[in-house]
């Protein structure tokens, strides 16, 4: 039990509850009948990803998941395997927050 505090703080588990928030709105907005417009959702997407890894600093790809992941599972059967790209675009965003969180850290 001492190992996962080590890997999983309070701090993270703040984050991770807040990163499932963000996914969830994001993908609800994104599967809405009204919403056509696949560059906000990208853009919000990506930014999300971005601040909320360069919150952590670490682990990138749990960010990228957790927010990314649910525009394919809402949206599977009628985006098919495109949806799969809002993973992609959450991945870019997590490794450029973890990337400007890294540079921010050093002397």
């Amino acid at each position: 039990m001492f190992a996962l505090r080590v890997w999983f703080g309070r701090r993270d588990a703040f984050l991770v509850v807040l990163s499932i928030g963000i996914g969830l709105v994001i993908a609800y907005l994104d599967s809405s009948p009204t919403w056509d417009d696949t560059g906000i959702t990208a853009t919000m997407l990506l930014l999300m990803a971005a601040l909320i890894s360069g919150l952590s600093a670490r682990r990138p790809w749990l960010w990228a998941i957790l927010i990314g992941a649910w525009i394919p599972i809402v949206e599977f059967s009628s985006a098919g395997w495109a949806g799969l790209m809002a993973i992609g675009v959450a991945a870019i965003g997590a490794t450029a927050g973890y990337l400007l969180a890294r540079v921010g850290q050093r002397p």
